[in-house]
C-alpha cells in the first residue's frame, strides 16, 4: 500500500513538474497557434467568396481545409492533420527526450531514485507524464479549432467524405475520437524518446536526437523505394484517423495504426526499461 502510494505521488509529482515548466507551457502555446492561424488564413482566402483547395492551387492542404468554410468543425480535423506530421510529434520528442536526461542533468535524478518506488516505477510515471502531455496536446489543438471555428465559421449537420451527413452531436463525438486516436498515435514517438532519454545524460542531446530520428523517418516514409519498409514506420499511417469521418467507418488503417504504436511502445519501453535499471546514475 505504502509502494502504491509513492508511486501515485511520484506521478503527481511529474505531472505537475511538467506542466509548469515554461517549456511546456510554449510548446502548448505553439499548438493552440497553429488552429488560429490556419483559421484566419482561411477566413482571409475565402473573404471574397471563393472557396479554399479548390480551383487553382487546390489540393494541396488537408482533405478537409476545402470543407472549413461550411462548417467550423472541419478546422478541427484540419488542424490536427496540420499538426500531426510535425508539431506535435516534435513537441512530444521534446518532452519525452528530456524526461530521463534532463534529470540527470539537473543532478535530481538520483534525488528521485532514493524514493522507494524503484527505477521501474519512476520510468513509468515519466511515460505516463509523457502520455498525458501527448493528451494534452492533442486536446490543446483541437479546442482551439473547435473555438476558432465557431467564431469564424458556421456550424451544424457536416457531409463525412463518405458523403453521408451526421449531426452536429455526432460531429462533436467524432472528433474527440479523432483526437484521441491521434494522442494514441504518439505513442511510438514517446516511447522512442524516453529510450533515447536512457542513453544520455544531456537533456538538449536527448531531445535533439529524437526530434531528428522523427524527421529521418518522416523522409524515409516518403521515398517510393522503401515502400515495402514503409507500413513498418511509426508515422506511415499517422493520417489514417480520417477514416473516423467516413460512413461507414474505415478500420483497417486505424488498427494498424494502433498496433503498430503499441509494438513500438513495447519494444523501445523495454529497450528504455533495461538501460535504466541498469544505468549507473551515480557517476
Amino acid at each position: 500500500m505504502r509502494t502504491l502510494t509513492w508511486t501515485f505521488g511520484i506521478l503527481r509529482s511529474e505531472l505537475l513538474t511538467t506542466f509548469r515548466r515554461w517549456r511546456t507551457l510554449a510548446l502548448l502555446g505553439v499548438l493552440a497557434a497553429v488552429p488560429i492561424l490556419v483559421g484566419i488564413a482561411v477566413k482571409i482566402e475565402t473573404s471574397d467568396g471563393s472557396s479554399t483547395g479548390r480551383g487553382g492551387g487546390g489540393g494541396a492542404g488537408p482533405a478537409f481545409i476545402s470543407q472549413v468554410t461550411n462548417n467550423g468543425l472541419f478546422l478541427v480535423f484540419t488542424a490536427l492533420a496540420v499538426t500531426l506530421p510535425f508539431f506535435l510529434p516534435m513537441a512530444i520528442g521534446v518532452v519525452a527526450g528530456d524526461a530521463i536526461a534532463g534529470e540527470a542533468n539537473a543532478g535530481t535524478l538520483r534525488y528521485l531514485l532514493t524514493a522507494p518506488a524503484g527505477r521501474t516505477r519512476l520510468l513509468l510515471a515519466k511515460f505516463a507524464t509523457v502520455m498525458s502531455f501527448c493528451l494534452a496536446a492533442t486536446l490543446v489543438v483541437a479546442l482551439s479549432a473547435l473555438t476558432v471555428g465557431a467564431l469564424l465559421f458556421p456550424l451544424g449537420d457536416l457531409t463525412t467524405i463518405s458523403g453521408t451527413r451526421i449531426d452536429l452531436a455526432d460531429g462533436l463525438l467524432r472528433a474527440l475520437l479523432i483526437a484521441l486516436v491521434v494522442a494514441a498515435s504518439l505513442t511510438g514517438v514517446a516511447a522512442l524518446g524516453l529510450f533515447v532519454s536512457t542513453l544520455t545524460s544531456s537533456g538538449i542531446a536527448a531531445m535533439a536526437t529524437t526530434v531528428g530520428l522523427l524527421i529521418t523517418v518522416q523522409i524515409l516514409d516518403q521515398i517510393p523505394q522503401l515502400h515495402a519498409l514503409q507500413p513498418y514506420f511509426f508515422p506511415h499511417y499517422w493520417l489514417s484517423f480520417a477514416d473516423l469521418m467516413r460512413e461507414p467507418v474505415y478500420w483497417d488503417d486505424l488498427q494498424k495504426n494502433l498496433g503498430l504504436q503499441a509494438l513500438y511502445a513495447a519494444v523501445f519501453g523495454s529497450a528504455a526499461w533495461a538501460r535504466f535499471t541498469t544505468k549507473d546514475v551515480m557517476a
